[in-house]
């Protein structure tokens, strides 16, 4: 457990002591008569510790967002990101339908900063639809778009699930990183003909002359208590999990992330998309960077009150669990169901195409308060050492042509 992060106060403590209890009682009804010990997949732990309703970090009341929350995203740093993208937002409509659908609007400042740039640009949506799993959030949203833009909460309205059909532009900021992971464990089993050696000796040793194993959870020798969750290996019993890490090529002894859950959810978007665009933002890599050999202990990442760690068992319920995206795995997903790669790019090439500059010279240099911040949050959202480089945006289409103005330059494919 970490030993620098702040301390929760007591009601804090409470609130995560009754998730670690459903969680325990998850794994403990998975008993294995064999191991004669309960287990569950480290996918289902990170769902439970984000979605378990009412108890979940996404499901709870928690602040999560901005100074007072645990981490900032772009739209909580920034008017100018969603004002930028209300700008590739307005062109997908152009070339579809007049409707958007943001996945997870978080505070909802994302929509309310893209609703109002889209009536300056006077390309309002027909309408602004929200999907958003936590009626925490949800709230939230209303109060906020209720107080910035009372005039245009007729256009704007909230969904428990994706619609059966839709076409225009969906926007999904940093959904894909909160989607539950499998870890799995790349090794040379002590059943395998090969040594450890011969793997390192051989770098192009197929997956499946070595042991594959899922990295999961278990109660630990405490029993019930509080902090007691250990990870405990498994030979993978999912059939596309199996499938989907033998055709990974990793050293030995290489844990990393396989999301399956993104692939549904691109999937089911595929299915309901008619025409337009699904707008993916979010850290990631594609296939080659985000399995590359020194990257052995996985991209799995924690955040608390703005410090960041790799312990997921800490405070569940209380911190964010993430991991970065396999953008390859994502492009991959959507062709198979159909769809066209019509972009991928930084967040910084995105943001300089669609014009981001120009807004922030909407405010005069001499004008030092407003333009002062302005500035400093430009920097933040383009600058290669903050989140310019290793944010990048992916879209994919479906009866629609490029290329789109976020996409001009600075063309990432190659690296897919």
């Amino acid at each position: 457990m970490p030993t620098t992060l702040p301390t929760p106060g007591p009601e804090a403590a409470q609130h995560s002591a009754r998730l670690c209890d459903v969680i325990r009682r998850d794994i403990a009804a998975h008993y294995d008569t064999e191991a004669k010990c309960g287990w569950i997949p480290f996918a289902r732990y990170m769902e439970l510790a984000l979605y378990a309703p009412g108890l979940g970090y996404y499901t709870a009341g928690a602040h999560k967002f901005g100074e007072a929350g645990d981490f900032v995203t772009a739209p909580e740093l920034s008017p100018l990101f969603g004002r930028t993208l209300a700008r590739q937002a307005a062109e997908i409509m152009a070339a579809s339908a007049p409707h958007i659908l943001e996945l997870g609007a978080g505070s909802g400042k994302l929509a309310a900063d893209m609703l109002g740039e889209l009536e300056r640009l006077g390309s309002l949506p027909d309408s602004y639809a929200i999907l958003e799993v936590s009626a925490d959030l949800r709230a939230r949203q209303q109060a906020l778009l209720k107080t910035r833009l009372p005039h245009l909460l007729e256009r704007i309205h909230w969904l428990d699930a994706l619609p059966e059909k839709f076409s225009g532009a969906v926007v999904a900021n940093e959904v894909l990183d909160a989607l539950p992971v499998h870890l799995v464990h790349w090794h040379v089993g002590r059943d395998s003909s090969r040594q450890s050696s011969d793997v390192g000796m051989n770098p192009d040793l197929h997956n499946h002359e070595r042991a594959i194993y899922e990295r999961g959870v278990a109660i630990g020798d405490s029993g019930f208590g509080a902090n007691n969750f250990i990870w405990q290996e498994r030979a993978i019993g999912d059939a596309a999990l199996l499938h989907a890490a033998q055709q990974i090529t990793v050293p030995d002894d290489y844990v990393g992330e396989i999301c399956l859950a993104a692939h549904g959810l691109v999937n089911s978007l595929a299915s309901c998309l008619e025409q337009g665009a699904l707008l993916f933002i979010d850290y990631g890599f594609g296939a080659r960077e985000f399995y590359h050999p020194q990257r052995s202990s996985g991209t799995l990442m924690c955040h608390y009150r703005h410090h960041a760690h790799d312990d997921p068992f800490f405070l569940p319920g209380l911190q964010d669990i993430t991991a970065h995206v396999n953008f390859t795995g994502i492009a991959e997903c959507g062709i198979d169901a159909g769809l066209e790669l019509l972009g991928y790019t930084s967040q910084a090439f995105f943001l300089l195409n669609c014009g981001i500059t120009e807004l922030i010279t909407d405010t005069s240099p001499e004008n030092l308060r407003d333009y002062l911040p302005l500035s400093a949050q430009l920097q933040k959202l383009t600058s290669p050492a903050e989140m310019g480089e290793l944010f990048k945006v992916m879209v994919l289409g479906r009866g629609i042509t490029g290329p789109l103005c976020g996409f001009a330059r600075g063309d990432l494919m190659r690296t897919l």
